[in-house]
């Protein structure tokens, strides 16, 4: 069974998705950056990361668990729990 990916691996992944979607500047994917406030990535935006995380992952990711996640490391958070 392949290992987890560890948060760094995680980290870049999700500053990839955000800069191929939204061209957002990885070095504005820091741990600490608010979604919608830092990022200006807005509800609809949201699902958009969700279906690439989705494809990324290779496994299904329930919406609300990303209900309440409002930063780079809250994203981070949920991600790691699923492995």
């Amino acid at each position: 069974m392949p290992s987890a990916p560890t948060r760094e691996e995680l980290h870049a992944e999700l500053a990839a998705a955000l800069q191929e979607l939204f061209e957002t500047e990885p070095a504005a994917v820091v741990e600490t950056a608010r979604l919608y406030e830092d990022l200006d990535i807005d509800s609809i935006d949201t699902m958009d990361l969700l279906l690439r995380l989705r494809q990324s992952r290779g496994r299904h990711i329930e919406p609300e668990l990303f209900r309440d996640t409002r930063t780079v490391g809250g994203v981070l958070d949920v991600l790691q729990a699923l492995d």
